[in-house]
């Protein structure tokens, strides 16, 4: 054992190397904030990619097809009776035109279910089913709804002014509304189980009073 040796009083030993200290080197994972950051990272760069290759789809895809929207115009309607007796009962007969054009030259349009709801004063009185059908391209269809019989009809204030106005003049303002289920075909692919809506707000003579003026049905997906 070294002896110790003593100086004013203090010890010195043999001389005692001080503790090294270690430090590691973490791995840099490219990101200053964290797996959190990466992992959000990656997901917006995930979301960026697929949104543009959606957008690049659709945009080939419209370069290639060019789809139009379908047009629908009331061309013809007659109202042979609309009355309501002291019971509220609303009598109507009412017939109509409506033409349904596709003016895409590659889409062809499964129409599986045509549902025609007549509405006076925002009270629906009669429903249509019309016939399911296939219209090809840049084609002209028409639809032939009906509506016949009577129907409860309760009018007050300012909609049974409207009505006894109208009823001076012989003529009424009809809304109609279809409701559609509808796919394409491009090609040999069908595609899509579509639900679009179609309004159409004309006004038609009773008993023919006056011409029938060609209406233009707005549409909406």
């Amino acid at each position: 054992m070294a002896e110790k040796q003593q100086l004013n009083g203090a010890y010195y030993g043999p001389s005692i190397p001080p503790p090294q200290t270690y430090h590691r080197h973490s791995r840099s994972s490219g990101c200053g904030c964290g797996c959190g950051c990466c992992l959000l990272s990656c997901l917006l760069k995930i979301i960026i990619t697929t949104a543009i290759t959606i957008g690049l789809a659709v945009f080939i895809f419209w370069i290639i097809v060019r789809p139009n929207k379908i047009k629908f115009h009331v061309t013809d309607a007659t109202l042979s009776e609309f009355n309501v007796d002291a019971n509220n009962n609303l009598r109507y007969n009412l017939a109509m035109n409506i033409s349904v054009r596709n003016p895409n030259k590659k889409i062809g349009i499964y129409y599986d279910y045509i549902e025609a709801r007549a509405y006076y004063e925002d009270q629906r009185f009669d429903v249509d089913i019309l016939t399911p059908f296939y219209q090809g391209h840049k084609n002209t269809s028409v639809l032939t709804p009906a509506f016949q019989g009577q129907h409860l009809m309760v009018l007050s204030g300012d909609r049974l002014s409207e009505f006894n106005r109208e009823k001076s003049s012989g003529i009424y303002s009809i809304d109609v509304k279809i409701r559609l289920r509808i796919r394409f075909k491009i090609g040999k692919i069908k595609v899509g189980k579509f639900k679009p809506k179609v309004e159409c707000d004309f006004k038609v003579p009773v008993n023919g009073t006056n011409a029938f003026q060609s209406t233009k049905c707005d549409w909406d997906y």
